[in-house]
C-alpha cells in the first residue's frame, strides 16, 4: 500500500507542476496559484520519498528496487542512504531538490520582484515537468514485484559506506542548485516590465550562485576523498567521466560567480550573464545524462540500462535548443542601457575577464576529454581512451595562470590602472616569495632529495598567491563579508595548489609482497607486517591485515587494512589504512594474497603522500569564502516598494 501511496503522490506532483508552470508563465492567473502548486508539488515530493524510505526501512521486497538495492542485513543507515544509492532513487532525489530550491526562489526572489518570481517559478515547473515524466516513465521506483522475494539483493558494496549518506545529496544540491539562475535568466526574458533598475536582479541572482556553488564544492571534494580512502588505489582524482561530470558545472559556476562580482561593482560583462547561466545548468543536465544514461561503465555512475539514455538526451537538448532560442529573440532584455566598457587587463575586472576565460578553457578542455571518446564509439569510429596524461598536459597551462592573476586582482583597482597602488600592494607579497624562493628548493632537496621544478613553481605561485592575500586582509580587515569570503576562497586556492603540487610532484607508490613479520622503509618510517584476522562484521566477511607503523620521535601506531565480501554480490571491497597528518599520508591497502593463502604472503600497496590533506583543506576553504560571501549584507536586503 505504501508503494502505491508513493506512485500516486508522485502522479499529483506532476500535476502541480503542470500547473505551476501554466500560472507561473501566464499573466492572467492568480498571483499566488504558482506558489501554491509548487508547495503542493514538494509535498507530494516529501510523500513519496518518504514512502520509498519506509520501503526500505521496513525491507518492503515487493518494490522491485527495494530488492535491488537492500537486504535483511544491511545496517539501518544504510537502507535509508539506499533510497538514492540507484538510478530510481536518485533521481527522485533530484527533483525533491529541485523543489527545495523552487521554494528558496519563490522565497527569495517574491522579497525583491513578485513578478519575476512567479515567472522564475513558471520556468522551474518546465524542469520539474520534464525530470518527473523522465522518473514515472522510465524510472519509476515503486514498480511491484510479484510475488514478492525473500530478500533483496544488497546495495552496492561500494556505496556500503558512511560517504553515501552525504555525497550524493550535497553533489545534488550543487547540480540542481544551477536550475534557479538557470531559471532567473529565463524568466527575465518573459518579463515585460522593468521595474527596478536592470541590474538589480543580478544582484539578487548571486546567492544561490554561491549556495549551488558551495554545494558543489562540499559535494566534490567528499567524492574525492571516499574514493581516496575507499577504493585502495589511493588517487584523490582519476578524471573519470563522471568525476569530470561534477568538475565542468563547477568551472562554469566559478567563472559566473566572478563576473556577477564584477557585473555588480562595474557593470561590465552584462552580455556573459545569461548565456553562462544557461551552459552552467546545460552542463548540470550534461552530468546528470552521463551518471544515469548507461552510457558509461564506472564505479561512480547509478544506471546501467542505456535505454533511459535516449530519453535524458532528449531533456538535455529542448532544454539547449528552447534556452539559446530565447536568449538569441529576446537576449536584449538582459543587458543595460550601457554597458560600460572594461579599462583594459591591468585592471581588477580585465584580470577577472582573464581568469573566466581560462577557467571557462579549461571547462571546454574536460568537456571534450570527456565526451570525444564517447562521441567515436556512438558513431562506430572505433573506442578510444582519454585518462590522466590527457587532462594533465592540456589543464595545467591553463589553471596555473590563475594563481598569479588571483593575486594581481587583489592588488590592483577598479576601472583603472594605478601603478602607486599596485607597487604598494605587491611589495611584502613579492618579498615573501622571493624568501621562498631561495629556501624552498634547498628545503625540498633536503626532504625529498630531488627539485621537481614544476612543484616549485606552484609552491612559488601559492605563496604569492597566499601572501598577496593576506596582505589585503590585513589593510583591509573592516571590509565586508563578500571581501572576506573572496579572500577566504582565493586563500583555500593557493592552499589546494600546495597540496597538489606536492603530491603529484613527490607522492610515492610502492606494491610490496610481505609476509608476517616483515617490514619496510615508508618515508622516514617502518611498517611492519603482523599478519591477517579473519573477522565478521554485520553484513561482509574480512580478513583484516595488522600492521605497526614506527616513526622518529613517536610511539609505533597500529593500521589495519581489511579485504571484505559481501554475500550476495561476493563483491572484494579494499578498507584502505591511512595515518594522515598535517604534511603527510601514509596509506596501506591490502592487494592479493599469496599461492600459501590469507595466512602468508600479500601484496600490499604503500604510499607516502605528502600535504595531501591540503588538497581538500583548500577545497574546504573555498567552500567556507562562498559561504561567508552569500552573507553579505547587500545580497540579502530586501528592495524598496
Amino acid at each position: 500500500m505504501i508503494g502505491e501511496l508513493g506512485h500516486l503522490a508522485l502522479i499529483l506532483a506532476w500535476i502541480a507542476a503542470l500547473v505551476q508552470t501554466a500560472a507561473g508563465l501566464s499573466a492572467r492567473a492568480p498571483a499566488r496559484l504558482a506558489g501554491a502548486a509548487l508547495q503542493l508539488q514538494t509535498f507530494m515530493l516529501v510523500a513519496a520519498f518518504g514512502a520509498l524510505a519506509w520501503s526500505f526501512l521496513r525491507n518492503d521486497f515487493t518494490l522491485v528496487y527495494v530488492v535491488q538495492h537492500s537486504n535483511r542485513d544491511l545496517p539501518a543507515i544504510y537502507r535509508f542512504a539506499a533510497v538514492w544509492g540507484g538510478h530510481e532513487g536518485s533521481m527522485l532525489l533530484w527533483v525533491l531538490t529541485l523543489a527545495g530550491w523552487s521554494l528558496a526562489a519563490a522565497i527569495g526572489l517574491g522579497r525583491h520582484d513578485a513578478e519575476l518570481a512567479r515567472r522564475t517559478i513558471g520556468v522551474l515547473g518546465i524542469i520539474s515537468i520534464g525530470m518527473l515524466a523522465f522518473v514515472l516513465f522510465t524510472s519509476n521506483p515503486f514498480i511491484r514485484l510479484l510475488p514478492a522475494a525473500q530478500d533483496g539483493q544488497n546495495l552496492n558494496p561500494l556505496l556500503q559506506d558512511p560517504g553515501l549518506v552525504m555525497h550524493p545529496p550535497l553533489l545534488y544540491l550543487g547540480y540542481v542548485g544551477t536550475a534557479v539562475p538557470f531559471a532567473v535568466v529565463m524568466a527575465r526574458l518573459f518579463c515585460d516590465h522593468v521595474g527596478l533598475e536592470r541590474g538589480e536582479w543580478l544582484r539578487w541572482l548571486r546567492p544561490y550562485v554561491l549556495w549551488a556553488f558551495v554545494a558543489l564544492t562540499l559535494g566534490i571534494a567528499l567524492g574525492s576523498w571516499w574514493a581516496y580512502y575507499e577504493l585502495g588505489w589511493g588517487g584523490w582524482w582519476f578524471w573519470d567521466p563522471v568525476e569530470n561530470a561534477s568538475f565542468m558545472p563547477w568551472l562554469a559556476l566559478a567563472a559566473l560567480l566572478h563576473l556577477l562580482a564584477v557585473r555588480e561593482q562595474r557593470g561590465a560583462y552584462a552580455g556573459w550573464i545569461g548565456p553562462l547561466a544557461v551552459a552552467v545548468f546545460a552542463l548540470s543536465l550534461i552530468g546528470t545524462f552521463l551518471v544515469r544514461s548507461g552510457v558509461l561503465t564506472s564505479v561512480h555512475a547509478f544506471a546501467t540500462d542505456p535505454s533511459r539514455g535516449s530519453a535524458m538526451l532528449a531533456l538535455v537538448a529542448i532544454t539547449l535548443l528552447a534556452s539559446v532560442g530565447l536568449l538569441s529573440a529576446r537576449g536584449q532584455r538582459l543587458l543595460p542601457a550601457r554597458d560600460p566598457a572594461v579599462a583594459g587587463l591591468l585592471s581588477r575586472e580585465g584580470l577577472v575577464g582573464i581568469n573566466a576565460v581560462l577557467l571557462l578553457a579549461a571547462c571546454a578542455t574536460v568537456l571534450l576529454g570527456t565526451l570525444y571518446p564517447l562521441a567515436m564509439d556512438a558513431l562506430a569510429l572505433g573506442k578510444i581512451s582519454v585518462g590522466a596524461p590527457y587532462f594533465d598536459a592540456v589543464m595545467l597551462p591553463l589553471l596555473l595562470p590563475l594563481l598569479p592573476a588571483a593575486a594581481l586582482g587583489q592588488a590592483l583597482g577598479w576601472g583603472r590602472f594605478d601603478w602607486r597602488r599596485l607597487r604598494s600592494a605587491l611589495l611584502s607579497p613579492l618579498v615573501v616569495t622571493a624568501s621562498a624562493a631561495v629556501w624552498l628548493p634547498w628545503e625540498l632537496q633536503r626532504l625529498h632529495g630531488e627539485i621537481h621544478w614544476l612543484a616549485l613553481l606552484g609552491l612559488l605561485l601559492a605563496t604569492f598567491l597566499a601572501a598577496a592575500v593576506l596582505r589585503q586582509l590585513l589593510s583591509h580587515w573592516r571590509q565586508g563579508a563578500s571581501a572576506w569570503g573572496m579572500a577566504l576562497a582565493h586563500l583555500g586556492l593557493a592552499v589546494f595548489a600546495v597540496g597538489v603540487a606536492m603530491v603529484n610532484s613527490y607522492g610515492v607508490e610502492r606494491d610490496v609482497r610481505l609476509e608476517p613479520g616483515q617490514s619496510i622503509a615508508l618515508a622516514d618510517c617502518r611498517l611492519t607486517f603482523q599478519g591477517i584476522q579473519p573477522e565478521r562484521g554485520a553484513n561482509y566477511a574480512s580478513l583484516r591485515g595488522h600492521f605497526e607503523l614506527a616513526c622518529p620521535g613517536s610511539t609505533p601506531r597500529s593500521l589495519h587494512s581489511e579485504k571484505r565480501s559481501y554475500p550476495g554480490s561476493g563483491m572484494p571491497m579494499t578498507e584502505s589504512a591511512i595515518d594522515w597528518g598535517l604534511t603527510r599520508d601514509l596509506y596501506v591497502a591490502l592487494g592479493e594474497m599469496g599461492p600459501a593463502g590469507p595466512f602468508g604472503d600479500w601484496m600490499v600497496r604503500v604510499q607516502h603522500k605528502p600535504f595531501m590533506r591540503w588538497v581538500w583543506g583548500g577545497t574546504l576553504l573555498m567552500a567556507l569564502g562562498a559561504l561567508v560571501a552569500s552573507l553579505a549584507r547587500r545580497l540579502r536586503r530586501r528592495s524598496p516598494r
